[in-house]
């Protein structure tokens, strides 16, 4: 699991690799967490290495993406989202919940 954050000019990019459990959640809830912590709540979140999420990683998809929406201060979408990830978004209703763009310069261009 590698976490890697880059900063642009109208947002920031998050990049993981590997799975995201139960015991790798925490890590990018942190990560999140100390982006959010400097006012910054545009997020791009590029899924381009990350080969499963379970639920507890939708759970930090979804409490950042409250937590950047909260006054309509900014947006978490995500990048690069493999087909069985994107079922299990679907599956679980979540698919409308967050913006969902085939990579990460058509997700950064939309801030």
């Amino acid at each position: 699991m590698d976490i890697q954050t880059t900063q642009y000019k109208r947002c920031t990019v998050v990049e993981m690799s590997g799975r995201i459990d139960s015991h790798s959640a925490p890590e990018l809830k942190k990560a999140f967490e100390a982006i959010t912590g400097e006012d910054k709540f545009k997020i791009v979140f590029d899924m381009n290495a990350v080969n499963f999420i379970s639920s507890r990683g939708v759970w930090v998809l979804i409490e950042t993406q409250k937590e950047c929406k909260r006054y309509n201060r900014g947006l978490l979408v995500l990048a690069n989202v493999n087909d069985k990830i994107m079922d299990s978004l679907d599956l679980a209703g979540l698919q409308d919940f967050f913006k969902i763009y085939p990579n990460v310069t058509d997700a950064v261009g939309s801030f």
